[in-house]
Protein backbone atom coordinates (compact mmCIF):
# COMPACT_ATOMS: atom_id res chain seq x y z
CA UNK A 1 0.00 0.00 0.00
CA UNK A 2 1.26 3.25 -1.06
CA UNK A 3 0.66 6.25 1.06
CA UNK A 4 0.83 9.65 -0.30
CA UNK A 5 1.89 12.61 1.78
CA UNK A 6 0.99 16.06 0.62
CA UNK A 7 2.80 19.06 1.91
CA UNK A 8 1.03 22.35 2.10
CA UNK A 9 2.95 25.20 0.60
CA UNK A 10 4.53 27.37 3.27
CA UNK A 11 3.59 31.00 3.01
CA UNK A 12 6.51 33.20 2.29
CA UNK A 13 7.59 35.71 4.94
CA UNK A 14 6.93 38.69 2.65
CA UNK A 15 3.37 37.56 2.01
CA UNK A 16 2.86 37.10 5.75
CA UNK A 17 4.16 40.62 6.46
CA UNK A 18 2.02 42.07 3.70
CA UNK A 19 -1.07 40.36 5.11
CA UNK A 20 -0.31 41.67 8.61
CA UNK A 21 0.24 45.20 7.31
CA UNK A 22 -3.04 45.14 5.37
CA UNK A 23 -4.88 43.92 8.46
CA UNK A 24 -3.38 46.75 10.53
CA UNK A 25 -4.35 49.36 7.93
CA UNK A 26 -7.89 47.99 7.80
CA UNK A 27 -8.16 48.06 11.60
CA UNK A 28 -6.86 51.63 11.68
CA UNK A 29 -9.37 52.72 9.03
CA UNK A 30 -12.23 51.11 10.96
CA UNK A 31 -11.13 52.86 14.16
CA UNK A 32 -10.86 56.19 12.36
CA UNK A 33 -14.36 55.83 10.95
CA UNK A 34 -15.75 54.76 14.34
CA UNK A 35 -14.42 57.90 15.99
CA UNK A 36 -16.21 60.09 13.53
CA UNK A 37 -13.91 60.39 10.58
CA UNK A 38 -11.08 61.87 12.62
CA UNK A 39 -13.16 64.68 14.17
CA UNK A 40 -12.56 65.29 17.85
CA UNK A 41 -15.11 63.49 19.89
CA UNK A 42 -15.80 63.62 23.62
CA UNK A 43 -13.54 60.64 24.28
CA UNK A 44 -10.53 62.11 22.50
CA UNK A 45 -11.08 65.55 24.03
CA UNK A 46 -11.09 64.05 27.53
CA UNK A 47 -7.73 62.40 26.90
CA UNK A 48 -6.27 65.65 25.57
CA UNK A 49 -7.50 67.54 28.64
CA UNK A 50 -5.66 65.12 30.94
CA UNK A 51 -2.33 65.40 29.11
CA UNK A 52 0.46 67.29 30.88
CA UNK A 53 0.97 70.90 29.83
CA UNK A 54 3.92 72.25 27.96
CA UNK A 55 7.11 73.08 29.81
CA UNK A 56 7.54 76.83 29.41
CA UNK A 57 10.67 78.57 30.65
CA UNK A 58 9.74 81.66 32.64
CA UNK A 59 13.39 82.49 33.54
CA UNK A 60 12.52 82.87 37.25
CA UNK A 61 15.55 82.20 39.43
CA UNK A 62 15.25 78.71 40.99
CA UNK A 63 14.73 78.64 44.77
CA UNK A 64 14.74 82.45 44.92
CA UNK A 65 12.41 82.44 47.95
CA UNK A 66 14.76 80.15 49.88
CA UNK A 67 17.81 82.29 49.00
CA UNK A 68 15.95 85.45 50.06
CA UNK A 69 14.99 83.87 53.40
CA UNK A 70 18.46 82.45 54.13
CA UNK A 71 20.82 85.09 52.65
CA UNK A 72 18.58 88.14 52.20
CA UNK A 73 19.49 88.34 48.50
CA UNK A 74 16.62 88.90 46.07
CA UNK A 75 17.37 87.06 42.83
CA UNK A 76 14.61 87.56 40.27
CA UNK A 77 15.22 86.21 36.80
CA UNK A 78 18.04 85.07 34.56
CA UNK A 79 19.08 82.82 31.73
CA UNK A 80 21.01 80.42 34.00
CA UNK A 81 24.46 81.59 32.93
CA UNK A 82 25.02 83.80 36.00
CA UNK A 83 24.34 81.94 39.25
CA UNK A 84 24.86 82.70 42.93
CA UNK A 85 27.80 80.71 44.29
CA UNK A 86 29.95 80.26 47.36
CA UNK A 87 33.01 82.48 47.00
CA UNK A 88 36.10 80.52 46.02
CA UNK A 89 39.35 82.35 45.29
CA UNK A 90 40.88 81.82 41.86
CA UNK A 91 37.75 80.48 40.14
CA UNK A 92 36.97 83.47 37.91
CA UNK A 93 33.80 84.50 39.71
CA UNK A 94 32.12 87.90 39.63
CA UNK A 95 32.41 89.38 43.13
CA UNK A 96 30.07 92.01 44.55
CA UNK A 97 30.66 94.07 47.71
CA UNK A 98 27.60 95.46 49.48
CA UNK A 99 27.73 97.49 52.69
CA UNK A 100 25.40 95.23 54.71
CA UNK A 101 26.78 91.92 53.45
CA UNK A 102 30.01 90.09 53.07
CA UNK A 103 31.29 89.46 49.57
CA UNK A 104 28.69 87.92 47.21
CA UNK A 105 29.93 85.78 44.33
CA UNK A 106 28.47 84.62 41.04
CA UNK A 107 29.62 81.88 38.68
CA UNK A 108 29.46 82.82 35.01
CA UNK A 109 29.17 80.20 32.24
CA UNK A 110 28.59 80.23 28.48
CA UNK A 111 29.24 83.02 26.01
CA UNK A 112 26.71 85.45 27.52
CA UNK A 113 24.41 85.75 30.49
CA UNK A 114 22.03 87.98 32.40
CA UNK A 115 20.58 88.09 35.88
CA UNK A 116 18.09 90.51 37.42
CA UNK A 117 18.20 91.00 41.17
CA UNK A 118 17.81 93.59 43.92
CA UNK A 119 20.91 94.00 46.02
CA UNK A 120 21.08 97.26 48.00
CA UNK A 121 24.17 99.27 49.04
CA UNK A 122 26.53 97.83 46.39
CA UNK A 123 29.76 99.82 46.13
CA UNK A 124 32.33 97.53 44.40
CA UNK A 125 32.23 94.81 41.74
CA UNK A 126 35.20 92.69 40.71
CA UNK A 127 35.01 91.52 37.12
CA UNK A 128 36.29 88.28 35.64
CA UNK A 129 37.30 87.31 32.07
CA UNK A 130 33.88 88.37 30.76
CA UNK A 131 32.81 91.81 29.57
CA UNK A 132 30.37 92.77 32.33
CA UNK A 133 27.81 95.52 32.67
CA UNK A 134 25.98 96.36 35.89
CA UNK A 135 22.69 98.28 36.01
CA UNK A 136 22.04 100.17 39.24
CA UNK A 137 19.47 102.58 40.61
CA UNK A 138 18.96 105.11 43.37
CA UNK A 139 15.51 106.71 43.63
CA UNK A 140 14.43 107.37 40.03
CA UNK A 141 17.99 107.64 38.71
CA UNK A 142 19.55 104.71 36.84
CA UNK A 143 23.21 104.19 36.00
CA UNK A 144 25.04 101.61 33.92
CA UNK A 145 28.62 100.64 34.83
CA UNK A 146 31.16 98.83 32.69
CA UNK A 147 33.03 96.49 35.02
CA UNK A 148 36.78 96.16 34.48
CA UNK A 149 37.98 92.66 33.65
CA UNK A 150 39.71 90.92 36.57
CA UNK A 151 39.79 94.12 38.64
CA UNK A 152 37.64 95.97 41.17
CA UNK A 153 35.39 98.71 39.78
CA UNK A 154 33.86 101.36 42.06
CA UNK A 155 30.08 101.47 41.52
CA UNK A 156 27.09 102.89 43.34
CA UNK A 157 27.88 105.00 46.38
CA UNK A 158 31.68 104.72 45.94
CA UNK A 159 31.33 106.28 42.45
CA UNK A 160 28.61 108.77 43.47
CA UNK A 161 29.69 112.28 44.54
CA UNK A 162 26.70 112.35 46.94
CA UNK A 163 27.52 108.88 48.37
CA UNK A 164 23.92 107.67 47.95
CA UNK A 165 23.04 104.01 48.47
CA UNK A 166 22.60 102.40 45.05
CA UNK A 167 20.81 99.11 44.39
CA UNK A 168 22.22 96.59 41.90
CA UNK A 169 19.39 95.58 39.53
CA UNK A 170 21.04 93.63 36.71
CA UNK A 171 24.24 91.94 35.62
CA UNK A 172 24.99 91.21 31.95
CA UNK A 173 28.04 89.34 30.69
CA UNK A 174 29.50 88.38 27.32
CA UNK A 175 32.73 86.89 25.99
Amino acid sequence: MKSSITFAARPRPIKRLLGTALAAVAAGALTWMAVGGGAASGASAAVADEAPGYAVEDFDYPQADKILAEKNILLKRGDGHITLADCVTGTGQLEVQARDKSKICFDVKGTSGWLTLELPSVYLIRGNDYTTEAEMTVGTEEQSYDIAKNAWTPVGESADDQAREWTLLELRTSK
